[in-house]
């Protein structure tokens, strides 16, 4: 989950883990309408209006979502009514998800604010026998037929050896999202689990900021009037973080660029243009680019094959994806995310780059 400018999500967000969802067949067929001509549901029937949930608009990642949801919609024939903000309230999604419900819709594309709450509007969904795709994060419980995410886990890990390939012993600070939602306690204990285990002589200085812009700025400020030594700073969602990360430290007259003396290395997770631009600027240093397009256009794509019945295993997939069973038995879409830094940050595949 991300965003960006300096709007502050004050909401409350509960736990997060995983759902519960059954697999059976490994190939999607590429055919059949999806337009309204009659009632559909998990059992067969590939027909009818498909809701689109977004959880804000505050951010260039989602807004990129948001953009590619109707190209990606028209690419695999799946007929959506117009997104739907639900603007960072998890109380306002399970609304949302229920007056989606009451229009008649016959599958769900929804992108979780909170991992736990949004099991009443899943379990809803299940009533109506309306299937659900999960998108960006995993439910604690409730049904869905398929969750499309990047490895998050690896989110972490890339931001850990990336740093810790850079510094060789100091004080680092961690940029945490919601720990109430999958994604923020996966980034946060795998960068956590891999510098003690790789990088022993960093030490890890955490701020938990909710995925919150104001919060950012206002923890990073009182921590760096502490620390005015730290080396490094991993941000967990650059569409959140990366203006207020980038102004606290101009403040202090901290931002130098890479190959200055004291740069700080910086590495963030989305992939949106405003973190390459930082890169080619010398601002930041690396992201891992969350796929946008990908998120829309696999999100599509799964809840078509739930609209006709389809299933799946675990496995590679035709995509160069893995379908993954978690520990609960929910199968989810680990989508390729790949490290960008000055290197690479010019790849034209890169949705980043394909966006204004």
């Amino acid at each position: 989950m991300h965003g960006t400018t300096a709007r502050k999500q004050n909401r409350s967000r509960r736990g997060a883990a995983v759902a519960a969802v059954v697999g059976a067949s490994l190939v999607l067929a590429a055919c059949g309408s999806t337009k309204d001509t009659g009632a559909a549901s998990a059992e067969g029937g590939g027909s009818g209006k498909v809701g689109v949930i977004l959880p804000l608009l505050t951010s260039p990642f989602w807004q990129s979502y948001n953009d590619y949801v109707p190209k990606m919609a028209e690419s695999e024939d799946v007929d959506t009514l117009k997104t739907v903000n639900s603007n960072s309230d998890p109380s306002q999604q399970i609304t949302d998800i229920n007056n989606q419900l009451n229009q008649g819709v016959k599958g769900l594309v929804v992108a979780p604010l909170d991992s736990a709450a949004i099991e009443a509007g899943l379990d809803q969904a299940e009533r109506k026998g309306v299937p659900v795709v999960a998108v960006d994060v995993a439910p604690d419980k409730g049904k869905v037929a398929m969750v499309v995410r990047a490895n998050n886990v690896a989110y972490g890990e890339k931001a850990c050896q990336y740093l810790g390939e850079q510094i060789p012993s100091g004080k680092v600070v961690q940029i945490m999202g919601d720990l109430a939602s999958v994604n923020g306690r996966d980034r946060s204990e795998a960068f956590r689990a891999c510098v003690k285990k790789d990088f022993p002589k960093l030490k890890v200085l955490e701020i938990p900021a909710k995925w919150e812009s104001d919060t950012a700025a206002s923890k990073l400020d009182t921590l760096l009037n502490a620390n005015p030594d730290i080396k490094g700073i991993y941000m967990q969602a650059g569409g959140v973080y990366l203006a207020p990360t980038l102004q606290t430290l101009k403040s202090k007259g901290m931002l130098k660029k890479a190959g200055q003396a004291g740069h700080i290395t910086i590495v963030s997770n989305d992939g949106i243009p405003q973190e390459f631009d930082a890169i080619r600027k010398g601002e930041i240093d690396a992201t891992v680019s969350q796929p946008a397009d990908l998120y829309a256009k696999y999100g599509m794509y799964y809840i078509k094959a739930a609209m006709e019945g389809k299933k799946f295993q675990p496995g590679p997939t035709d995509h160069d994806s893995t379908i993954v069973k978690l520990p609960s038995g929910i199968l989810e879409d680990q989508l390729p995310a790949p490290l960008v830094t000055k290197d690479n940050v010019d790849d034209p595949k890169l949705w980043g780059n394909t966006v204004k």
